[in-house]
């Protein structure tokens, strides 16, 4: 099969999932919001199943597990490489990222967690990233519903942890979210684009 006709058929299975749970999944602020279709998409990227990346739009993904009975769910935008210069070039070094795009990635824990030391109580915060040319900063913030980081202030940061990123040899195309359970009580947020990868520790409060 051509590969125009691979991305196409691709494409049309993310419209046909959207047309067939009308209400659940629309199409808004550039963001393609089938979750399945976003995943194919997005995945395919990654695996080079589809070799060129030419959807300009962020398709918008989801990441989730469960660590003990601590269900975790990740939601953001995910923007391609596409031969663009990443960090210190479409993300600024040293300033607060929204960690996705267009709307500010959230984070939900269904059980109160201890992250470095610091309690964050169940609930529903935005993910916010400061690049660093070295150590990088992960904050977890009290106000998830926000465009950008428009409306970010410091004042509702609930942790602020520095990470030191892993560097790869490997380009990830499409930035990717996991959730990673390392036990019954502990875990990792890992987020994965171009050739960085962060994780954020986090343990269960019993």
């Amino acid at each position: 099969m051509k590969m125009k006709n691979l991305t196409a058929l691709i494409l049309t299975g993310t419209v046909l999932v959207a047309c067939g749970n009308k209400g659940s999944h629309s199409e808004h602020g550039g963001h393609i919001q089938s979750a399945a279709g976003a995943r194919n998409y997005a995945d395919s990227v990654n695996a080079g199943i589809i070799p060129v990346d030419t959807l300009k739009r962020s398709v918008l993904r989801t990441a989730m597990e469960f660590i003990g009975d601590n269900h975790v769910h990740i939601a953001y935008g995910s923007p391609g490489v596409r031969g663009r210069t990443i960090w210190g070039g479409l993300v600024t070094y040293d300033e607060v990222w929204v960690a996705g795009a267009h709307h500010a990635t959230s984070v939900e824990f269904s059980k109160h967690v201890i992250v470095d030391g610091m309690d964050v109580p169940a609930g529903k915060y935005a993910l916010f990233v400061v690049p660093g040319k070295t150590d990088w900063i992960m904050v977890i913030n009290k106000n998830w519903d926000q465009h950008l980081a428009d409306e970010y202030s410091a004042s509702d940061d609930v942790i602020r942890v520095t990470v030191t990123p892993e560097r790869l040899n490997n380009i990830t195309q499409r930035l990717t979210y996991t959730v990673r359970n390392v036990s019954d009580t502990e875990g990792e947020i890992v987020m994965t684009w171009d050739r960085i990868q962060l994780r954020l520790a986090f343990v269960n409060k019993t």
